[in-house]
Formats: C-alpha cells, structure tokens, sequence
C-alpha cells in the first residue's frame, strides 16, 4: 500500500493490484474499498498493469476536512493517484460512485485518461422529488447497517446470506471482508462508518457531474445491468447521449453489483471495449 495527498488534508491509500500493460486505474463504489476489486482485476493482469485506491472515508484513507463529501473531492481524489502515481494516459474503471469519480476527473481535465469504462455512474441527468423519495430507503439502509462483528468470518457469512451483498462472487465478497473490516476492542468493524455512508450517498443527489459529461474527450463505455434497481435504463441512455464519445453495453443478468458479481464476464468487456479504443 502507498499514499498519497489528495485535496482536503486526505491521505489516499494506493494499491498496486499487479498485471502487466498500460496502466489501468480502478476506482470501487460507495461503501466498498479498493482492494474489493483485486478479483476482477486478476482476470486483466495479462493485458493491464491495474491500480486501485480507497477514496476518502473508505478502507485506509482517512475523512476530508470538516467531514465535507461534496463528490468533487472524489474527482479529486482520481487525479491525485493519476499525478502522484505518474500514470499517463491511463485507462480507468469506475462502479457506481466511483465510475462518477472517473467520469468527473476526465471532465475537469480532458486528456487524462485513454478510455473509460463505467458501470452504472451515479450521475443523474436531474434531481427530481420522485428520484429523492427513491434514495431515501438506500440512505436509511447505509445507516441501519450493522458495522461490528466478532470476526472477519462472521461478517462474511452474514453478508453472504442476504441482501444487497449475497450476489457478490466469493472471492469478491472476501476481498471486501479482507479489506473493509479493521480489527476492534470488540471484534471487527466497518471501515466507511454507516454514518459517512448515508451522507455520501445524500451528497450524490446534489452532485452537478452530469452538467460537464460533455467535457469528457475520451471513449466511454457506459455499463448497467438489467436486474437492478439502482440505475434505470433512461438515465444510462441520458449519459451516453450526453458525452461525445460513449456506447451503452447491458449486462442481463446482473444487478448494480455487477462488477463484483460477474467478473469473467465483466472482465471480458472491458478488454473488449478498451481494445477498440
């Protein structure tokens, strides 16, 4: 693990998640942490050296100043591991929050990356009551989430007996077991607090990255699955429409775990979209 400075007095932790090629920087959704995707990108190794970070109040990177999560600094967060590291013109892989982090950082600053590939990116083309009443029960799910176990192997099965974590591939699932968990007085507890969970995920509905897709100068590949609820079909479509260079791929039988659910298949999809890119 290395660090890093980013903005807001964080310091990034940095993993080298081995391969060998061009570099590939990897960023994991809310709630998760860097090392979660160590899977998938095993099945890349042959074709890209891959890197993943914990964004701030994840994993082993600490909270911003002032606990601000206005999601800029999570574009932040992506280009302080591209210029820190010396990646250049890396491609890079977003889930979730973190497909908005990449998303945004090529926006802010065209050029950076060779090409994206970004699996259902929480950027929203308007911020509606109806799609503010939908986020609730998510926000109140992160902070009713339980975050203290007696150890990392009951965490696990937990996890894997019930939702939303039970679809995630095994290896997946540890990794995120391995990774988000740190040892405490009492057992294990939850790196990303519930707490910081809920109000990322409330600063998501303010966030303005859909107004700068048009920035964006690389190809991307907007990813979704037809099995879930997180991300309908009208605002991927919304968002290839609205970058100059994007297709829209669908995955039928994932949900918006996808990329830690179907990894050969995520994984082929990306070597896909990156060769022609």
């Amino acid at each position: 693990m290395l660090r890093l400075p980013s903005s807001d007095g964080v310091t990034l932790a940095v993993h080298d998640l081995g391969g060998d090629g061009p570099p590939l920087l990897m960023a994991h959704a809310t709630g998760f942490c860097g090392p979660v995707l160590t899977p998938l990108a095993a099945l890349l190794a042959d074709r890209f050296h891959c890197w993943s970070y914990d964004a701030r109040g994840h994993g082993d990177t600490g909270a911003p100043a002032g606990n601000d999560w206005n999601w800029s600094g999570f574009a932040d967060d992506v280009l302080a591991v591209v210029d820190g590291m010396g990646l250049e013109h890396p491609y890079g892989f977003g889930h979730s929050s973190g497909g908005a982090a990449v998303l945004d950082a090529e926006a802010r600053r065209p050029g950076t990356f060779a090409a994206l590939w970004c699996y259902e990116p929480i950027v929203w083309p308007a911020i509606t009551d109806e799609l503010a009443a939908s986020r609730r029960p998510l926000i109140s799910g992160a902070l009713k989430r339980r975050d203290l176990f007696p150890t990392r192997q009951d965490a696990y099965e937990n996890f894997a007996s019930k939702p939303p974590l039970e679809s995630l591939d095994a290896k997946a699932l540890r990794a995120y077991v391995d990774c988000g968990f740190a040892p405490d007085k009492e057992g294990v507890r939850l790196k990303c607090p519930p707490f910081v969970e809920a109000a990322i995920y409330r600063q998501g509905l303010v966030h303005d990255g859909f107004t700068r897709l048009g920035q964006v100068r690389c190809p991307v590949t907007i990813a979704r699955g037809d099995r879930s609820l997180a991300m309908e079909a009208a605002v991927s479509q919304a968002q290839v429409d609205a970058l100059p260079a994007a297709t829209l791929s669908t995955f039928p039988d994932l949900g918006h775990f996808g990329p830690l659910e179907g990894l050969a298949t995520v994984a082929g999809a990306i070597r896909a979209a990156f060769a022609g890119a």
